[in-house]
Order: C-alpha cells, then sequence, then structure tokens
C-alpha cells in the first residue's frame, strides 16, 4: 500500500480508488487473510487525503466482509469464512514477528519453515 499513489487526475473519489486498490490486493493474495492494513491514520498520511477518506473506505470493505476492524488491533483482510486461511495467517504473522525480533535472515527463516512443513508432513 505504501508505495501506490491515488490517481489526482481520476473521475473516480479517492475512497473509492483506496477501496478498489485494497479490494484488488486481497482478491489476489497479495494482502493475504489476516493481513493487517495500515491505520486509517497512517495510510491517510501516506496518501495525503484527510482521515475520513480512508474511514470510510474501511467502513465500504467492512461492509462488504473484505475486511474487519478490530478496535485497537486494528483492520485486517477478513478470512471469508475460511477459519484454516485465518489460523495459518495468525501463525505466520507470530513466526515473522519473532524472525523479526530474534534478527534472522529472511532465507534462514525459510529454511526453518521448509524443514518444520517437512517433518509435519512425515512425521
Amino acid at each position: 500500500m505504501r508505495r501506490w499513489h491515488l490517481d489526482s487526475e481520476s473521475t473516480v473519489p479517492p475512497y473509492e480508488q483506496i477501496r478498489l486498490r485494497i479490494l484488488d490486493l486481497a482478491a489476489s493474495g497479495e494482502l493475504a487473510v489476516g493481513s493487517k492494513l495500515p491505520s486509517v491514520r497512517a495510510l491517510a498520511a501516506d496518501l495525503s487525503v484527510a482521515a475520513n477518506t480512508v474511514a470510510r473506505a474501511y467502513r465500504e470493505l467492512e461492509q462488504a466482509g473484505i475486511v474487519v476492524t478490530a478496535g485497537r488491533s486494528g483492520t485486517a483482510v477478513a478470512s471469508g469464512g475460511d477459519a484454516i486461511s485465518a489460523q495459518v495467517a495468525a501463525a505466520a504473522d507470530a513466526f515473522a514477528a519473532v524472525v523479526r525480533d530474534l534478527g534472522v535472515p529472511h532465507s534462514q527463516a525459510l529454511r526453518i519453515v521448509g524443514a518444520a512443513l517437512d517433518r509435519a508432513v512425515s512425521g
């Protein structure tokens, strides 16, 4: 989301551009189930729009079941009823946080996950 910019020359309102961008990212899998979206204020600042503009986009996405908002926990891509994907995404987020906190290189973390999956499948 941070590398994307609104099209100021578009006839599509900014909130709709934001909504469509998030919808596209979620549909393509670039935003996986459980992925946290930037806070309303952070995304508004990144895109140089009013916070209400982002809030409207998030609200419409939530009404459509694309995202869920959990108060101070923020807004995340909804599971759409896929509880298994949601659990896997939560576990992946927890693993990524440990990797980051310990400073484990990305390639090493991927090897560790691969080995764990191999053990789980064969064990």
